[in-house]
């Protein structure tokens, strides 16, 4: 038998021990304690920063989590008259907004919610809504309605909080779980019954979902009036013409926004930073000095409505009134104007079947033309209401001193060029003043001659005449193109620019102008706006007159002034005067392009009270409404008749007073034969017609 082996073992290696020395197991053991005291004294510091500080951390860390966020809207700034009196504001509207998870989270909230909304917002489709509460049961931001009223809106939140207030006790039986109502169908099913029935019969239990999102919305009380001066906003309040533009920045404010975040509790809790509304802006204009021009320009074009050719009275009319002594725009009114709440219709000028066949240009070029604003968009000849201008120049420059005499002929011979007066058999001898009197085109080129035309320009730049007043308003004209400088200056471009032919100006520019020469020689930046304010009335800004520049001296200005008053009172501007107030002024009368044709713009600029005056009024009329032949348009009586019955009704209200005796001899209301030959002669010469 063979004997069994007793395996060996074999050894264990022995283990070897790592010796410390004694002073690298003290710094071990430095180290240890070291990082223990460290997380000790950071955990006694979270306990304290929890203590003291804990909820406001909490609340940044949680506020990191974005839940909702939404704009709250500024407020668009006022526009108001001098007076107060508001032309442009933002009303409150409010857009119905659709929840559906809210809505769809239970059954019984959809018909209660349907019934509110289409009894409160008749305009909604019923089906619409319930196909789109059917695709989109998850959706959070539905716009169903826009701009509905604060009133309809009032409507629906009565409905709904007779809901919410009814509705309590079911939402609190909700909320203690299904096991109850469970045992109430199965021990009770008639108060079961009687519970739904009850709920049937009370259709505003449970609505849910419909909450409404405050916008503004543009208003113009107003209307039509001061259209071109107050302008509009397209969306995004956004100035689209007149003070609406050219102050949008300042109209406009900062959105706001609404934030909503989870708090620990997870429960939303919201932070709202405050929307700043835009601040208003107070005009020079007085809404009853401007309701009282525009009524008349509307009255003169019903007067000559259809006379010669289909529409108004004339092609365009505009008016100014301005404080001569500080640029102020007390009125400015235009024809065409828009209706500022509705300015895309063209249903005034046009035929529906007209703005039907239109193409989508000629829809924007008709759209801009009624927008245009005359007054300083539009330019033109301005025939004899520049000759006060070229006097001035003269006795400024010191080229004439106004103790002159001149012989007119009916014609002055230029460059071998025959260019007649408005008198053909001519006035005989005249003085300066007489000249503008009788609107003597042989005296001024005459007078022009001895300045040179290095002066005359000159002080056609100083005039403004070729530069942009610069006035707060969109849209103004560049007429530096329009003039002529010296080098491009004949002899015969001269001569007829006296009289105010062969360059053109803007209404504003010529208004502008001849304040200044009626002042003492003080040249103001027209202006719109008079003060800036905020939502609260509290001034933010006083836009103060600015004096630009001194055209004239004081001397020139009186002289000046006492010839135009001698115009007003024995000369060719007779018509527009108001019996018992002393006032000054000039008319103009131009034959437009194409020439021959039987055109003509007529105008007349005047001011008072003769010393001192305190307001000067500009009425143009573009192409009076009618016949072409012979000499029917070439009136100025047009505008005079214009500029008198707009100073007849304003005058009481401005509290400016007769001042002089009643001329019962004066030429009486509408005569627009008066002056014929002077008007229709002024015109045919102020083309600056040569003949050999």
């Amino acid at each position: 038998m063979a004997v069994r082996k007793r395996p060996v073992r074999k050894k264990k290696p022995k283990r070897k021990w790592i010796r410390i020395s004694r002073r690298n197991h003290l710094k071990t053991m430095v180290i240890f304690f070291g990082i223990v005291a460290a997380m000790a004294g950071m955990m006694v510091r979270l306990a304290y920063i929890e203590h003291t500080s804990g909820a406001k951390y909490q609340k940044i860390v949680l506020s990191q989590r974005n839940y909702d966020s939404k704009a709250i809207p500024y407020r668009r700034g006022d526009i108001m008259d001098r007076q107060g009196i508001v032309l442009a504001t933002s009303l409150d509207v409010y857009n119905v907004i659709l929840d559906c998870y809210v809505l769809t989270s239970k059954e019984k909230y959809l018909e209660p919610t349907m019934q509110a909304l289409m009894t409160s917002f008749p305009e909604l489709s019923e089906t619409e809504v319930r196909t789109f509460i059917k695709e989109n049961p998850k959706s959070r931001y539905k716009v169903l309605a826009k701009h509905v009223s604060y009133e309809q809106m009032q409507g629906f939140l009565e409905k709904q909080s007779s809901s919410e207030k009814s509705s309590q006790k079911d939402d609190k039986d909700d909320v203690k779980g299904e096991n109850k109502e469970q045992e109430k169908e199965e021990n009770n099913k008639d108060d079961k019954k009687d519970d739904t029935k009850e709920k049937e019969e009370d259709p505003s239990k449970n609505i849910k979902g419909i909450w409404f999102e405050k916008e503004y919305v543009r208003s113009y009380p107003y209307k039509s009036l001061a259209s071109s001066v107050v302008g509009f906003t397209a969306s995004g309040d956004v100035g689209m013409a007149g003070i609406e533009n050219s102050y949008n920045d300042i109209l406009n404010g900062t959105n706001g926004r609404q934030y909503g975040y989870l708090n620990s509790d997870n429960s939303v809790e919201k932070t709202i930073k405050e929307a700043v509304d835009g601040n208003n802006v107070i005009a020079t204009i007085d809404m009853n000095i401007q309701s009282v021009v525009e009524a008349k320009i509307k009255e003169f074009n019903k007067s000559y409505e259809n006379a010669a050719r289909e529409g108004a009275g004339a092609e365009h009319i505009g008016v100014i009134i301005q404080n001569p002594n500080t640029g102020a725009i007390i009125a400015m009114a235009d024809y065409p104007n828009f209706d500022l709440s509705n300015p895309r219709s063209l249903e005034d000028y046009y035929s529906k079947e007209e703005i039907e066949a239109m193409s989508e240009k000629e829809t924007t070029d008709a759209l801009n033309a009624v927008w245009r604003n005359f007054c300083i968009s539009d330019t033109y000849e301005p025939g004899s209401t520049q000759k006060p201008l070229t006097v001035a120049a003269g006795l400024d420059s010191g080229k004439l001193t106004g103790n002159e005499t001149f012989v007119c002929d009916g014609i002055e011979v230029v460059a071998d060029k025959k260019i007649r007066c408005v008198s053909r058999s001519g006035h005989g001898v005249e003085t300066l003043q007489g000249a503008l009197m009788d609107s003597c085109n042989d005296t001024l080129m005459q007078s022009v001659r001895r300045m040179g035309k290095e002066d005359f320009c000159k002080y056609q730049t100083i005039f403004g005449m070729g530069r942009k007043t610069n006035i707060d308003l969109p849209g103004e004209a560049r007429t530096d193109t329009l003039v002529r400088s010296v080098e491009e200056t004949s002899s015969v471009d001269l001569a007829s620019s006296s009289f105010g032919q062969n360059f053109n100006c803007t209404v504003i520019q010529m208004i502008s102008a001849f304040s200044s020469l009626i002042n003492g020689g003080n040249y103001y930046k027209p202006h719109v706006i008079s003060k800036i304010t905020d939502q609260n009335g509290s001034t933010v800004e006083e836009i103060k007159p600015e004096l630009l520049k001194q055209t004239v001296s004081k001397e020139t200005s009186d002289k000046i002034r006492e010839y135009l008053y001698a115009v007003v009172n024995k000369g060719s501007a007779a018509v527009a005067k108001v019996p018992g107030y002393s006032m000054g002024g000039k008319t103009g009368t131009a034959e437009k392009q194409p020439r021959r044709t039987g055109n003509y713009l007529v105008s007349f600029i005047g001011y008072l009270p003769q010393e001192n005056p305190e307001f000067v009024i500009y009425a143009v009329i573009d192409t009076p409404n009618q016949s072409t032949e012979g000499e029917a348009q070439a009136h100025s009586t047009f505008a005079q008749n214009l500029a008198r019955e707009i100073l007849e009704e304003i005058l009481p209200y401005m509290n400016i007073y007769k001042d002089e005796a009643v001329d019962e001899d004066a030429p009486k209301k509408k005569d627009t034969n008066m002056y014929t030959s002077i008007a229709g002669y002024e015109a045919k010469a102020a083309l600056g017609e040569a003949v050999n």
